[in-house]
């Protein structure tokens, strides 16, 4: 069977886009050729900065005949009737027809329509010019003199050559040809842009491969990787040294060269007194450079690693010089960045106000840096409001957090009012990805307490599933109170996620919520709390009435215009008891937009909450039994969710699941009907035994239960509702439900409320599938 061979060649596509272009390109292909009748044994995309590749192998050489039969109006139709299914079937006239006889509705036509296979040829001919000039780039763009024509190609980058051969393995290849502006598909393709930049005929992807080797170009990335990743190993171990393994910045760098050639460089040791991680980002954003360190230490060494595609007659001395000056360059600005941010900002007096908001030290640099973050009113999002004004919330609620998991409130507060710091130095404005360790180390250096300090870079964990938890409480405290208040003000602004939107990444944030409280064991009511970061609105707006009359007070000491600022101040005054007032009394449409809040926000935890444990094991039906609406103790969720995963496989918790179904589906069929049932239980109207023995079995069970559920030993409660089973069944045996008699027919379906109750006080049953 034949082989299709597709190279699209062009300038350098952005590494960030080659792996899924290619993969684009595979699905594409392959889809088209398969809708329009063919099959193929495998498929295999490949690329390099300047190619994108396609190597589809046992490629059937002519699509199927298809031979379909199309029902039609009756015979005695009216002619509009039957001229739009001649019309349809592309029949010129009845004749070309076929009759049918039905017994029961009479003949009618049928069209017997047949299509001619295709040759592959054919078909690979006109679905390529759509599927090029139709993909899927992130951003495109056109050139040259086409480029002012409508409708003209976009690409990546300028497209320069096309190959598509076809032929079995051991014929002669064809080209398939097809055109797309201008560029006409061949069988020639071109290697490196500067060792080998000649014309290259090829066959088949074997010696294509080979031929592009030759002319060096490495077609497979994952082969080039393993060329860098080994050969820069070998030469830093060479060097007594370890390479800093990096597989993000592996994967960027071998889609930037198609013949790797690994160097070594180096810089001044000075240098080594910037913190290892910003010479590390330093080199890798600028220079696409692998950093290095001495063998079995932590702190990095002068020497880095460089990629080159190029194999340069001087061994890379000028290459690696060039590298050499740029980094320094670069260095040079990361230590002047560093310096600066433990320096004095030179505004200090206007940074009073700010400073006494927060209780900062304006001795202190990161102090600094906060005040300054709030007296520029940097914005954190325009309808939630700035950066300072979040920090005051977030201090707040963090206060009632801290007294949940046991932390030092002056701790907490001082890591709160810093958390934000650093995002006003000059090495997070430059490297954003060093926000909050960066705010670490500055803290550090000024004398900060170890946890607070910690706090200023664990604040944001955890950031994914495999991102660490903070351990410290005072970093746990302060990443729920930010993770919270994020997400309470989103929801208060109507930002929530949709479908597979989430801009402001809020499902990280339940995640990473979910996270820290469930395995650092935290049992802390989300609703309480989500009302507290509601309300912290109000107190922000006391804080910042008080700080407007501090300055107006101020002024009051500079001028003579005593009338106009004292009646400002009083207006103030008057503010801020209002808004303790709103607080104090709980405004009625406060605490209806907080619970409303709240419970939304709270589904959207629950939501979280089942990928979650369902990513650790747990039955989805198991984890609906258990969440209810108000349910917001998600430690107490996921104890509840694991006692019955282990009980409902167990014999007990299948007797206790049969026994319960046919009780409440009973239930549930007659409240749909509207069947009355009894308020409660009268035992005087009970007629036989197993009415007495399930109705005394239920107050046993359910007092056994309850207790077990208040020594959270959910396991135990399941076992007690378990022995229901029992007089369950011989309920069911021996007593009809729907008496005639309407009292003992409604007393009958209270009992089995009874049922439903009780066990809803573990699990609803009705959820459970089995």
């Amino acid at each position: 069977m034949p082989d299709l061979l597709i190279e699209l060649r062009s300038e350098e596509i952005p590494a960030r886009m080659q792996r899924k272009a290619a993969g684009d390109l595979k699905k594409l292909v392959t889809d088209a050729l398969v809708e329009a009748g063919l099959s193929y044994e495998g498929a295999r995309e490949y690329w390099t900065p300047r190619r994108l590749t396609l190597d589809i192998r046992g490629l059937t050489g002519r699509s199927a005949d298809v031979r379909e039969e199309r029902k039609g109006p009756r015979t005695d139709a009216n002619e509009k009737a039957i001229e739009g299914f001649l019309r349809g079937s592309g029949l010129s006239s009845v004749s070309e027809a076929q009759v049918s006889s039905d017994p029961k509705k009479g003949d009618f036509y049928i069209a017997v329509i047949s299509k001619p296979g295709r040759a592959a040829e054919e078909i690979i001919g006109d679905v390529m010019p759509g599927i090029i000039r139709d993909f899927p780039w992130p951003k495109s763009m056109r050139w040259g003199k086409a480029s002012s024509k409508p409708g003209s190609l976009r690409w990546v980058r300028p497209l320069q050559s096309i190959v598509c051969t076809f032929g079995t393995e051991h014929e002669e290849t064809s080209v398939i040809p097809f055109e797309i502006d201008g560029i006409v598909a061949s069988n020639v393709t071109y290697g490196h842009r500067f060792h080998a930049p000649g014309a290259i005929a090829v066959k088949r992807f074997d010696d294509y491969a080979a031929s592009l080797e030759k002319a060096k170009v490495i077609l497979d990335a994952e082969r080039r990787k393993n060329i860098i990743l080994h050969d820069a190993r070998d030469i830093a171990f060479a060097g007594g040294l370890e390479l800093v393994e990096d597989e993000g910045l592996l994967e960027e760098v071998s889609g930037l060269v198609e013949w790797p050639q690994v160097l070594m460089g180096s810089f001044e040791e000075d240098y080594l007194s910037i913190p290892s991680e910003i010479i590390r980002l330093t080199i890798k954003t600028n220079q696409k450079c692998f950093v290095t360190r001495k063998q079995g230490e932590e702190t990095l060494s002068n020497q880095f690693i460089l990629v080159s595609n190029i194999e340069a007659n001087d061994g890379g001395k000028e290459i690696v010089h060039g590298n050499g000056k740029v980094v320094r360059a670069r260095l040079s600005d990361a230590l002047h960045f560093w310096k600066r941010d433990q320096g004095n900002l030179p505004d200090l007096e206007t940074l009073e106000a700010s400073a006494k908001k927060f209780g900062l030290d304006l001795r202190k640099p990161l102090d600094q840096r906060m005040a300054k973050l709030d007296a520029l009113h940097v914005t954190f999002h325009a309808k939630i409001g700035t950066q300072g004004e979040r920090v005051t919330r977030i201090r707040t609620l963090a206060g009632e957090i801290g007294k949940i998991v046991d932390a030092d409130p002056l701790k907490v507060s001082r890591a709160a009012a810093l958390a934000k710091a650093d995002l006003r130095t000059e090495v997070v404005g430059e490297f954003p990805e060093l926000q909050g360790a960066m705010g670490k180390k500055y803290a550090l250096l000024q004398g900060e307490d170890e946890p607070v300090a910690a706090a200023l870079e664990d604040h944001y964990k955890p950031q994914g599933p495999t991102d660490r938890v903070p351990t410290d409480n005072v970093a746990i405290t302060i990443a729920l109170a930010d993770k919270i208040d994020t997400l309470v003000w989103f929801w208060r602004i109507n930002e929530r996620p949709t479908g597979s939107k989430d801009p402001f990444a809020l499902r990280r944030a339940a995640l990473g919520s979910i996270r820290l409280l469930l395995e650092r064991e935290i049992r802390a009511p989300l609703i309480p709390l989500f009302r507290s970061a509601f309300r912290s609105e109000w107190a922000v707006a006391i804080a910042s009435h008080e700080a407007s009359i501090r300055l107006f007070e101020l002024k009051i000491l500079e001028d003579n215009e005593r009338f106009d600022h004292e009646r400002l101040v009083q207006e103030q005054r008057a503010a801020i008891k209002y808004c303790k007032n709103y607080l104090a009394e709980g405004h009625p449409k406060t605490i209806e937009e907080e619970y409303e809040l709240a419970i939304n926000l709270l589904a959207f935890f629950h939501d979280r909450l089942k990928v979650y444990l369902r990513d650790q094991g747990a039955r989805y039906d198991l984890i609906d039994a258990v969440v209810t609406p108000e349910a917001d103790d998600l430690v107490m969720i996921a104890r509840r969710v694991e006692a019955l995963t282990a009980f409902i496989t167990s014999e007990d918790g299948k007797n206790l699941l049969v026994g319960t179904k046919r009780a409440t589906q009973i239930l549930a069929a007659e409240e749909k009907k509207g069947t009355v049932i009894a308020d409660g239980v009268s035992e005087k109207l009970f007629r036989l035994d197993a009415e007495r023995e399930l109705f005394a079995a239920i107050a046993k069970a359910s007092a056994e239960a309850s207790a077990a559920i208040a020594r959270e030993d959910f396991r135990s409660a399941m076992e007690a509702l378990s022995k229901l089973r029992t007089p369950v069944d011989r309920f069911f045996d021996d007593v009809l439900v729907n008496d005639e008699d309407a009292a003992i027919r409604a007393n009958r379906l209270a009992l089995l409320r009874l049922i439903r109750e009780a066990t809803g006080t573990v699990a609803d049953f009705s959820k459970i599938a089995g």
